[in-house]
């Protein structure tokens, strides 16, 4: 037999791997699967383990690496929208209904399933509610809540740690210093349009080098991806990949934004700063509030440039 695929090296061995490891060895692994944490990358490791291990048996005929095994099947969101539709999700359903080719079950891999659109969610829920025979469903989401409640309560949970590797995202430590000093030069006060127009200028550059970065980083990381994805993927695959690979690195700046705000805060709070006590939640709840608009589509620039008005407005003092 080929050498077994491996898990993430960081969880060999935890109690998580062992419990799933010891109900493949027994056959009781559950037929529906939902792994769920903060990196995607590490939730589909976990699957392609997972799916080899219950594929490529003593009982096959044949042995594959699960990407390419006759008897896996993935779904993934598709376009640049990032939806999981109606019409793929019956697709994925029906190669799962007939039998195996060369190993004992087969095994279908949902990818980012919180993104299936409400009638391919309730497609998905019958095939739940009566699963197909000799089948594994393992469904990858960094969002379980996201998903419908009669969803989740059909499925075995496991929750793995983010394991990947940390992308540098080169620019930004020193984007976060200039934005914390343009904080500093608003708090010792505002006067006169000269410096109403300095702090705006600051404002968008501010904006268009986040853009840079994002886009710097996001390439960079999909270079690393591409080299690990299936050779046959669709292209509307390959974009909603790298499209969730931007959002997620876009996620972490937007954190890291959230750290630094607060990290300016709090040496004026604790030294008794009222005016940073007013600002500082206004402008954590502007930040949260813009970064809630994102998931419904709004520019990442826009969403930035919102937050950034909002914080001249906070922080300045005239």
């Amino acid at each position: 037999m080929a050498e077994r695929v491996a898990w993430p090296s960081a969880l060999v061995g935890t109690p998580t791997v062992s419990v799933i490891e010891a109900a493949i060895e027994r056959q009781r692994l559950s037929h529906s699967v939902l792994l769920h944490g903060e990196d995607l990358s590490t939730l589909t490791q976990v699957a392609q383990a997972i799916a080899d291990r219950l594929l490529n048996t003593a009982e096959s005929s044949a042995h594959f690496a699960p990407d390419q095994h006759p008897d896996c099947f993935a779904l993934r969101p598709t376009g640049k929208a990032r939806m999981i539709t109606a019409e793929n999700t019956r697709d994925l359903i029906g190669k799962v209904q007939v039998s195996a080719n060369v190993a004992p079950r087969k095994v279908a891999i949902v990818h980012e399933c919180d993104r299936m659109n409400l009638p391919a969610a309730n497609i998905f829920l019958k095939t739940l509610e009566e699963p197909p025979a000799n089948t594994t469903l393992l469904l990858l989401t960094t969002r379980p809540y996201a998903l419908l409640p009669t969803i989740r309560s059909r499925v075995l949970l496991f929750r793995f740690p983010a394991t990947g590797v940390t992308i540098e995202h080169a620019g930004f430590p020193a984007w976060l210093a200039d934005y914390q000093d343009w904080l500093g030069r608003l708090v010792e006060g505002v006067s006169g349009k000269r410096e109403v127009a300095d702090h705006i200028f600051t404002l968008y550059s501010l904006v268009a080098r986040f853009d840079a970065i994002l886009d710097a980083a996001t390439s960079e990381a999909w270079k690393l991806e591409k080299e690990k994805l299936p050779p046959d993927l669709e292209s509307d695959e390959q974009v909603a990949i790298e499209t969730g690979l931007a959002n997620g690195i876009r996620q972490g700046l937007f954190a890291d934004l959230e750290h630094a705000t607060r990290a300016f805060a709090v040496p004026r709070l604790r030294a008794g700063d009222e005016a940073a006590r007013t600002a500082h939640p206004a402008a954590i709840a502007a930040l949260e509030h813009n970064v809630g608009l994102l998931r419904l589509n709004l520019n990442q620039a826009a969403a930035l440039e919102n937050f950034l008005l909002s914080s001249l407005r906070l922080w300045a003092r005239r």
